[in-house]
């Protein structure tokens, strides 16, 4: 643009005008580009997350486009993100007095506690009280609140604890000793709560993977009572006896291995399964009281030994089910070359059967 110039008398020489401006265009180039790039791009950028917009896919940081772009690998939760988070009991056991396992299906009605429990009679529910212990163990040791709005069922909290807190109102409508809860089931909670007085929870833990309630007078006791919940497996580690219909048996191996199998097979089919128990004279909780209970429980370490010496009471399945737009947006990704890899806390097996449903491994892997 300025070859005109070099020959300008100015410069002494048409070389010297030359090296003058190859100078300035070089200061040019150097500022120019600094300064323009950011703006050149952020503008580029903000034209991607536009178009991704219109697509539903909302950006909330510009660079994470041009990531975005180069991605070989997502890993993504599974509860709530594959899964719709919409937590419903569909299956649960307990034990007769023969110690023989006796198994129902429950109704799927999401939140509903209206659902029925198929195969299980009011008499059934009389004869055996370990479907009573399993109802209160889940209405007081699970701290999710049901609600109901015009009809229309919900949960605050942990959507896990409300599956299982509806479950536990399923159950308590069959049981004649509750007033009116076929027409109102959400009494249950209320009238449970005026039972019993709280006296500790041991809160749940990823370490511990249980958690656990102590009440006192429960059923007329005057002692304390302690409520068991959490992984299957762990659970029975804590437990020393299983409740046939109530009357405690010593747990020998055999009997171990047949639980472990029992609920492994039900983890196979996706589902999440929760092992429950309780010690009805308070176990090594007994002397705890609503006074001590800041002394005795103060150290976390000794909750698994606190948590021992338990009547194993059955266990209990959840179901999560899949989103519907998760399967075809898997085959999206691994046709575009990019791997999908699922993080959750559930059981292995449970894992590998949501991976499968999803299409996240392939038969044979």
């Amino acid at each position: 643009m300025n070859i005109g110039n070099f020959f300008d008398p100015i410069h002494g020489s048409p070389v010297k005008g030359c090296i003058y401006y190859l100078k300035i265009a070089i200061a040019l180039a150097v500022a120019a580009i600094p300064e323009g790039l950011p703006a050149v791009i952020t503008t580029c950028l903000a034209l991607g997350t536009r178009k991704m917009a219109k697509n539903n896919c909302i950006v909330r940081r510009l660079a994470s486009v041009e990531t975005l772009g180069c991605t070989s690998v997502i890993c993504s939760d599974k509860t709530g993100t594959l899964t719709k988070n919409e937590m419903c009991a569909v299956h649960f056991a307990t034990y007769n007095d023969a110690g023989e396992n006796v198994s129902f299906s429950i109704e799927e009605k999401s939140y509903s506690p209206e659902a029925q429990i198929h195969g299980l009679s009011s008499e059934a529910m009389q004869s055996n009280p370990n479907f009573r212990h399993i109802s209160s163990n889940l209405a007081l040791n699970c701290f999710a609140r049901i609600t109901n709005e015009s009809g229309k069922y919900g949960v605050i909290g942990s959507t896990t604890e409300g599956a299982l807190k509806v479950f536990s109102a399923k159950l308590a409508t069959l049981d004649n000793k509750w007033d009116g809860l076929k027409a109102a089931p959400l009494n249950f909670f209320e009238q449970m709560e005026q039972t019993v007085t709280r006296v500790a929870t041991l809160e749940f833990s990823s370490e511990r993977k249980t958690m656990s309630t102590v009440v006192k007078g429960y059923e007329g006791s005057t002692g304390n009572t302690v409520f068991l919940k959490g992984a299957g497996d762990r659970v029975l580690q804590k437990c020393t006896h299983l409740s046939k219909a109530g009357t405690p048996q010593e747990l020998d191996d055999s009997q171990r291995k047949k639980i472990l199998n029992d609920m492994n097979s039900m983890e196979r089919q996706g589902l999440r399964v929760l092992g429950l128990a309780y010690e009805p004279t308070g176990g090594n909780m007994h002397d705890v009281s609503v006074d001590n209970k800041a002394n005795k429980l103060n150290n976390t370490d000794q909750y698994d030994n606190l948590e021992s010496e338990q009547w194993f009471l059955g266990y209990v399945c959840i179901k999560d089910p899949c989103r519907p737009e998760v399967k075809p947006a898997i085959v999206e990704c691994k046709t575009a070359g990019i791997s999908v890899i699922m993080i959750t806390g559930d059981a292995k097996a449970t894992a590998i059967a949501i991976a499968k449903e999803l299409g996240i491994l392939e038969p044979g892997q």
